[in-house]
């Protein structure tokens, strides 16, 4: 009895998740398409509905119909029923984002703030998380949790990082750093975070490999839409792969690092910062930001080479300098097909759809997902 029990609430959970989901997809749907578009019936249609209606999922947001005779309704999701909230956690500066139930960002903000473990830096980020909320009318209930992404690396039950040197805090948790964050906390590794926030919106990708050029290089490896980590976790971390031997030094005490050679700081430290002045003058013909260019392209291409050998799936590349690189993709793919055995294009190579909070937006994602999957 009981296991016929349990066989019946999986059925009705089900359809009701498949109800909420096809609204969701749709935008705005109508009883009689929900019937036609997953095969059930209409009083389980109208039990779902009715149901999802008062738990505050969905309203009458409209109806259908011009040819006379009773119109049909509407019904979309209740966008701001549940949200969650994103951070990008960097040496200089912060991140937040608030994403809806349908994983639209709806606010964003960027502020200048030096990371640090004293009190005072972890209940600025409760501030600005609290900033957030209240600015978009949301109630608390609402808030389904905070995702930090952080230059780190993560234990798989996202609470602690295990590696932190960038930013000294090895050993750092998501209680403590989320002391004054009134919601439950996640770290994410940021490489990750922003991976995942790509593959999110690419719907013809199941599987690729998302390289991160921003201030420190990091790489996700994608499978079937889900971040592998491996044994460690540290999978990715190409920031590390060895470019030229006995070259430069790393953070990491190791020399000849990709890391020491594509991160974005090599090319907006020109111009105090100012990635996009960088490209300014590169554009305009600078012949310092030229040279320098061509130096970080050649080093780009045995990096992205060695990955398509390795894991021969598409290769995104993201981060601050991913952002910027559209235009220079033909001159890339050139010097990656240079150096490959097998194939003569470098077709393989996608610059990311997600140019910008990619890390804050990989963060907060999770939480919505989860929700889309276990209502």
């Amino acid at each position: 009895m009981q296991k016929e029990s349990n066989i019946y609430l999986d059925l009705k959970y089900g359809n009701r998740n498949r109800v909420f989901n096809q609204i969701r997809e749709a935008g705005s749907i109508s009883s009689s398409a929900l019937s036609y578009e997953l095969q059930l019936s209409r009083p389980t249609i109208k039990q779902n509905v009715d149901e999802l209606m008062g738990m505050g999922l969905i309203y009458e947001s409209g109806t259908f119909g011009h040819t006379g005779g009773r119109r049909a309704k509407a019904y979309s999701i209740v966008k701001k029923n549940k949200v969650a909230v994103g951070i990008d956690l960097t040496k200089n500066h912060v991140t937040t984002i608030v994403i809806d139930l349908s994983g639209d960002l709806i606010y964003e903000k960027r502020v200048r703030l030096a990371f640090s473990q004293e009190d005072n830096y972890k209940r600025e980020l409760g501030r600005l998380v609290e900033e957030a909320i209240k600015a978009q009318d949301i109630e608390n209930d609402a808030v389904m949790g905070v995702g930090i992404a952080v230059p780190g690396l993560i234990t798989e039950d996202q609470q602690k990082v295990f590696y932190g040197e960038i930013l000294k805090f090895t050993g750092m948790t998501a209680e403590e750093l989320g002391k004054y964050i009134p919601y439950p906390c996640r770290l994410y590794n940021d490489a990750d975070a922003g991976g995942y926030a790509e593959i999110s919106q690419s719907e013809e990708l199941t599987d690729a490999f998302y390289i991160s050029l921003s201030n420190n290089i990091g790489g996700s490896i994608l499978i079937d839409h889900k971040v592998y980590k491996g044994e460690s976790p540290r999978s990715g971390e190409i920031g590390h792969m060895t470019v030229l031997p006995g070259g430069g030094e790393c953070y990491c005490g190791q020399q000849g690092c990709f890391e020491v050679y594509c991160n974005a700081t090599i090319l907006s430290g020109q111009y105090e910062g100012d990635l996009a002045m960088f490209f300014q003058q590169l554009d305009e013909g600078e012949e310092k930001c030229r040279a320098i260019w061509k130096e970080y392209l050649h080093y780009l291409s045995i990096a992205v080479n060695n990955i398509r050998m390795l894991f021969d799936c598409k290769v995104i590349l993201g981060g601050y300098v991913g952002a910027h690189l559209e235009k220079y993709m033909d001159e890339l793919k050139r010097l990656a097909t240079e150096r490959n055995t097998f194939e003569d294009n470098a077709d393989y190579l996608r610059v990311c759809k997600v140019k910008k909070d990619a890390l804050a937006l990989g963060s907060a994602l999770p939480f919505i997902h989860e929700f889309w999957k276990t209502l």
